[in-house]
């Protein structure tokens, strides 16, 4: 494969993102999936020459000059009003998860750098917590998609992240570079959006992040759908549904997942997973449940 060098995807490794460009590339995303009919505006068809709504259009929805808002598409943020901002996102037809993104985009809150590089720590209690859910798939998240922690069952669904070394435990490594999870998931395209969504998020929040800045660089490089997704600057957060797995083991599993953000610290999120009672992926997680580290080994032999 014709790969690009790292620096022309994602700047030099460590390096944090470009602030403007991320917002000048959602805002510019944002308008062109929205059509005139869409926002109540005529449609002059073929005579239009942009994808999406004019720049004029957008302004004129959101009641700001076109020059303000050409300002802020071209990533100038600078001094900008939450009430403009709350303009634009309503006339852009934005989600929360979008509107929250918009506003760190444009009014970033400033990082300490010793905190950024601090490592991410699960209190001793939830750890525990995570052990007493017996026949339970559940882990922690962190930062940039980071595993934390996880239980004697999530190994067991997902296989042993404790053979891995810590920086590969780490969902987007997982789902983008590692094919046994291309296979784990059904629906792997779903999931790999999920994990870029996040990221994107995580990117809003911490720009100046170089660890990731690091990983969307290397993923970049070494992933073409990772590059095609990140291109789309989605963002959403998706708290609660169902994953369908191909487990090398018990077959499918059709399994519902809540995930809890921490109140003492909103970066770290409890994901827990469960079947339907009485149900065929039910019994199959009771029979991985009573396999123990056994099923965890010999589901990593099948998936190598």
């Amino acid at each position: 494969m014709n790969e690009q060098p790292f620096q022309e995807i994602a700047g030099e490794a460590g390096q944090p993102l470009d602030q403007r460009a991320e917002l000048s590339e959602f805002l510019r995303t944002r308008r062109a999936r929205l059509k005139p009919d869409d926002v109540g505006l005529p449609d002059f068809g073929r005579h239009r020459r942009v994808p999406g709504l004019r720049r004029e259009e957008l302004a004129q929805l959101a009641g700001v000059s076109v020059a303000y808002y050409t300002r802020l598409e071209q990533g100038n943020g600078r001094n900008v009003s939450a009430e403009v901002l709350d303009a634009i996102a309503r006339a852009l037809r934005l989600s929360d998860a979008e509107h929250a993104h918009l506003t760190h985009l444009a009014k970033p809150k400033q990082h300490k750098k010793r905190q950024t590089a601090r490592p991410q720590q699960v209190r001793v209690a939830l750890r525990h917590l995570l052990d007493m859910l017996d026949g339970v798939p559940a882990y922690v998240t962190g930062r940039r998609a980071d595993i934390l922690v996880w239980n004697r069952m999530a190994a067991a669904v997902f296989g042993d992240w404790a053979e891995l070394a810590p920086n590969e435990r780490n969902w987007a490594r997982l789902v983008f570079l590692r094919p046994e999870y291309r296979d784990l998931f059904v629906d792997w395209e779903q999931k790999a959006i999920d994990i870029v969504c996040m990221l994107r998020m995580d990117a809003g929040c911490h720009p100046d992040d170089p660890r990731l800045s690091a990983l969307v660089g290397e993923l970049s490089v070494k992933s073409p759908d990772f590059r095609r997704l990140w291109a789309t600057h989605d963002v959403k957060e998706k708290n609660h549904g169902v994953k369908e797995l191909r487990h090398p083991l018990v077959g499918d599993l059709d399994l519902r997942f809540e995930s809890f953000r921490m109140t003492d610290d909103s970066e770290q999120a409890l994901v827990t997973y469960h079947a339907e009672p009485g149900s065929a992926s039910a019994e199959a997680l009771r029979l991985l449940a009573s396999w123990g580290t056994d099923a965890t080994r010999a589901g990593a032999n099948a998936q190598s």
